[in-house]
């Protein structure tokens, strides 16, 4: 059983067709296809079903998955180590961030930590907090800024939270809304809400629903940059975090009250292997530059 093999075994098994795993992987079909066969003669037993619209596990191949991507990720993380060891100001960072913090709060933090090691490759992931869970879980992302508590439960995820936010209600510029309202107050205003799996869309029925009503839904189905506009255009109003508005001029927020409305944002990596030295430099970086953004934010606080 060779690394690459498992490679092929893995990319197979993701999209369930052996030309697209072989384009995925960097090789030949027939190559990817003689290792695969290599590999099940070597345990003894097939690994696919193979049909005519794909390929589908078999028992020993569902069984042989979870411990071909740990040993991949294994492989990955060691390499990169190594790399790191040799030039601590080269490597790797693979983030992922919810939208509303790609929004607010990230840009400022990656351009600080851009300016202090240049030469490390930053790629962003921008996800709801179960998408971007389920990707530190297999090993895609290093590190990933998202909502506590987690959406599922992943034993492998280790959480520090490090931010308070308090969300506020966005509203045209122009709005005659209080500066302060009660959740049980926005029975009769009409929300921009966001998609289904969405972290504030869940928060939002959910403070709803505690106050006793199902709120009326002007438009449904947006993602943060859309939302904003569409509360922008005169359409509703909307729940958010209060970083975003900080350059959006046109739009002002209303202090949600009795009960106050606030998420935890938490740094999350696999806890069953140390942080890549890249990704330890960036959450460095990213504390320093939160007490500089929470000091000058009353809407923020460092946990």
């Amino acid at each position: 059983m060779q690394i690459h093999q498992l490679s092929y075994f893995v990319a197979v098994a993701r999209t369930k067709h052996f030309t697209r795993a072989a384009e995925m992987t960097g090789v030949s079909q027939p190559t990817l296809s003689k290792q695969i066969r290599v590999l099940e003669n070597n345990l003894g037993t097939p690994l696919f079903v193979r049909g005519r619209t794909g390929v589908e596990l078999t028992s020993a191949g569902e069984a042989l998955l979870p411990h071909a991507q740990r040993i991949l990720i294994d492989v990955e993380s060691a390499q990169r180590t190594v790399h790191e060891v040799a030039n601590l100001r080269r490597g790797r960072v693979r983030l992922g961030a919810t939208p509303s913090l790609c929004d607010g709060l990230l840009p400022e933090a990656l351009t600080r930590f851009h300016r202090t090691y240049p030469a490390i490759d930053l790629e962003v992931q921008e996800a709801g907090s179960r998408v971007l869970t389920r990707e530190l879980a297999q090993g895609r992302l290093d590190v990933a800024l998202l909502i506590v508590p987690l959406p599922t439960d992943e034993p492998d995820i280790e959480t520090t939270p490090v931010l308070r936010e308090h969300l506020v209600l966005a509203s045209p510029a122009t709005s005659d809304l209080p500066e302060r309202m009660s959740v049980a107050e926005l029975r009769d205003v009409p929300l921009v809400m966001f998609r289904e799996g969405y972290d504030l869309r869940e928060v939002t029925l959910r403070a709803c629903a505690r106050a006793g009503f199902e709120p009326r839904l002007a438009v449904e189905g947006g993602e943060m940059s859309a939302v904003l506009r569409f509360v922008q255009a005169g359409l509703g109003h909307a729940v958010v975090p209060s970083m975003v508005l900080a350059t959006r001029p046109q739009l002002r927020a209303t202090q949600l009250i009795d009960p106050p409305l606030d998420r935890v944002i938490a740094l999350a990596h696999r806890s069953s292997e140390t942080l890549p030295l890249a990704a330890q430099a960036f959450k460095s970086e990213l504390l320093e530059h939160l007490t500089v953004f929470a000091g000058g934010d009353l809407e923020l606080e460092l946990v």
